[in-house]
């Protein structure tokens, strides 16, 4: 199976309908008074990471993708579930991961440590709470909001790039990613659909198109891309965990980003790249195969 079709497989499956028939980044949970927003992802040496990589590093960019998650909810982190494999420089996993729990002021509530051989694998469970109601989902945006996004795409694929070929430029986008967590608390009492920026700009707007029944039409001019001529590269390549978001017309978003396109009526196509169809999500971005 391909990601896709094992998600399509696990609907299948008797969901909690918190779960958003697993079509958001978060599950959601009402409990009590509160509002629980929970999310779990994963890194894998050797494809999330290269495998010579610093583990201070790897241990910030597990916490750092997790609460992306919470942020595209504009929730707060109440704590974080760790799964680590034992291996390599295993102190300086837990050195990385102090950094970036106190960077945050995140709390550690526990977790599993396992060894075995091949590739390391990392697992986290992020907790949040909603600091507003109704929680922002992927399925929200509305025919004639405005589609925007927060920073520069493109940036983690520098990053990438410079450690792969061992240069001198800068790689901190990709091995330290940051989440937007005030600036989802800030968007979720205006945004209509909101998601991060993690597969690339052009497969995250494709499934957000998908999962509200509208099609979006984003004008590449307008995207704020670190590498002009590489535009493409930038647009699909991911890891940026930049937010994407929509709003009405008229209400500007309240922290800085950058208008890319707006939201249709479904046409015969989920996304529309300067004018130029897109029905297949193929080549949009990075997937599991």
């Amino acid at each position: 199976m391909n990601e896709a079709d094992f998600i399509t497989a696990l609907r299948a499956l008797p969901l909690h309908p918190g779960a958003r028939e697993l079509a958001d980044d978060c599950a959601v949970l009402e409990v009590g008074s509160e509002t629980l927003i929970l999310t779990h992802d994963m890194l894998v040496e050797g494809r999330h990471y290269l495998p010579d990589s610093d583990m201070a590093d790897v241990a910030w960019k597990l916490v750092a993708t997790n609460l992306s998650d919470l942020a595209a909810k504009g929730a707060q982190p109440v704590g974080v579930l760790i799964g680590h494999m034992l291996g390599r420089d295993d102190r300086g996993f837990v050195d990385g991961l102090g950094e970036v729990l106190g960077h945050y002021g995140v709390p550690l509530l526990g977790g599993d440590t396992v060894a075995g051989d091949g590739p390391k694998a990392h697992g986290l469970t992020a907790i949040g709470r909603a600091v507003h109601a109704p929680v922002p989902s992927r399925k929200d945006a509305q025919i004639g909001e405005n589609l925007w996004v927060t920073g520069t795409l493109g940036a983690a694929m520098l990053g990438f790039e410079a450690l792969r070929d061992s240069t001198q430029a800068d790689s901190t986008a990709y091995r330290r990613p940051l989440a937007r967590l005030a600036e989802g608390q800030a968007l979720a009492p205006v945004a209509g659909a909101m998601m991060d920026v993690s597969d690339g700009l052009l497969l995250d707007a494709f499934r957000m198109a998908q999962a509200s029944n509208v099609s979006i039409a984003i004008e590449s001019a307008q995207a704020p891309v670190a590498v002009p001529a590489r535009a493409m590269d930038c647009l699909t390549w991911g890891d940026d965990y930049e937010l994407l978001f929509t709003l009405p017309q008229g209400v500007k978003p309240p922290c800085p980003a950058s208008y890319i396109g707006k939201v249709e009526p479904r046409g015969f196509a989920p996304l529309f790249l300067d004018g130029e169809a897109l029905s297949n999500a193929s080549g949009l971005g990075y997937s599991h195969k």
